[in-house]
């Protein structure tokens, strides 16, 4: 997900600053260290200096404020603030991203989507045993993914008289199936039972190399904690709502500042690919005011985990195709005019590209990889029994008479 605009700032702040962040002096700062509430390390420019983690002076701030004042802080939690809501799916650290536990990362090299999906269901590696079959449902042509997804779900949904058995167990049997159903959405026929890395390769027609590449950005996608199409998810199972849930996501993941941004970076390739000086056609997009699109974000102080193993996967079994080391061109020159790194954007697009997937296929693997996550935010929140229902602050007209 690209990061909000005002968000690209320097993850690691001089002692100054950071005294100032927290609006401490600089004694309070460095017994904030000593206790493991801020992380630090030598600045590359001075073995003297130290530097220290803007995200746990972030974390650390907003601690404080909603201490003295919490109105104002549950309203700043809405926007990357304070956890709202608990979780054991997904860990992000700062620097890695865990599923229950265990480093997403190495999950990726070896570990398929169904693996991950028994995992984040019910914390171990083995499903139980699935659900009857979906309703048969056609796969309507001329719609764009998300649609022609939406409208599979919709109709299925309709025909499945278990859907409303949102004991754990059930929802787990039967997301498998839903997961299917995204599967042949986006290759346009169902891909009977076979794995999603197996079903998109084949009808990719991408080899076994590419189907390697192809399960690695499934498991790596598959939860992120609560972002805007997780969050959505789990408000609608909070309703009491069947475990089709994941229609809800879809609609919150297509938008262009969520996995909709993954168009971005596509059209950005192309732009650049034509380009005769890539490092020139990256300087003219900033002079004009332009986004290049695909790289930082605000959870991670080192660059996004997902991105940077997804490209190693990348230069590892296509190092010497030409799109690859265009993707890496634009990686290395993106990076050094914005002082961040390829986030999972940048990597799905560039995964697409390499591999010569259809068009839209950034987000087919997005939405198939998260669809995982929103199943299993919407187990958790059937288990607590919870309406989420946010209040608002009004900040409308005063009440009058007449």
């Amino acid at each position: 997900m690209t990061a909000p605009a005002g968000a690209r700032r320097a993850a690691w702040v001089g002692a100054a600053d950071a005294a100032r962040l927290l609006g401490v002096t600089r004694a309070t700062l460095y017994a904030y260290v000593s206790r493991g509430y801020v992380r630090s390390q030598t600045s590359p420019r001075s073995p003297r200096e130290r530097l220290y983690a803007r995200d746990d002076l972030e974390r650390l701030r907003q601690r404080t404020e909603a201490r003295h004042a919490p109105d104002a802080a549950a309203a700043a939690a809405l926007r990357w603030g304070l956890p709202i809501l608990e979780s054991s799916i997904a860990l992000i650290d700062g620097r890695r991203l865990y599923y229950r536990g265990l480093d997403a990362a190495v999950l990726a090299r070896s570990r398929t989507l169904e693996e991950i999906a028994a995992l984040v269901w019910t914390g171990g590696w083995q499903l139980p045993p699935p659900a009857a079959p979906l309703p048969a449902v056609p796969c309507p042509p001329g719609l764009p993914f998300v649609a022609r997804a939406q409208t599979m779900l919709a109709a299925a949904a309709s025909r499945d008289a278990s859907a409303f058995d949102v004991r754990p167990a059930r929802v787990a049997a039967i997301g498998l199936p839903i997961v299917r159903l995204l599967v042949a959405a986006a290759i346009g026929r169902p891909g009977g039972h076979a794995a999603a890395d197996a079903a998109l390769a084949g009808a990719w027609k991408v080899g076994s190399r590419g189907a390697d590449v192809v399960r690695a950005a499934l498991v790596l996608s598959a939860d992120h904690e609560l972002n805007v199409s997780s969050f959505t998810a789990r408000c609608v199972a909070s309703a009491g709502s069947h475990p089709y849930v994941v229609i809800a996501g879809l609609s919150a993941l297509e938008g262009p500042r969520h996995g909709g941004a993954g168009a971005r970076v596509e059209s950005m390739f192309e732009s650049m690919r034509r380009a005769p000086r890539l490092t020139r056609a990256l300087g003219d997009r900033l002079r004009r005011g332009e986004a290049i699109d695909g790289f930082g974000h605000p959870l991670y102080s080192e660059g996004d985990p997902r991105a940077r193993l997804l490209l190693e996967i990348l230069d590892d079994r296509y190092r010497a195709a030409p799109e690859y080391r265009f993707v890496a061109d634009v990686a290395r020159a993106g990076a050094a005019a914005t002082g961040e790194q390829p986030n999972l954007d940048f990597a799905l697009a560039a995964v697409s590209r390499v591999l010569r997937l259809p068009a839209g296929a950034p987000l087919m693997l997005f939405a198939i990889g998260r669809s995982v996550g929103w199943i299993g935010h919407a187990i958790e929140q059937y288990g607590t029994g919870q309406l989420i229902r946010p209040r608002a602050r009004y900040v409308g007209l005063a009440p009058r008479e007449g």
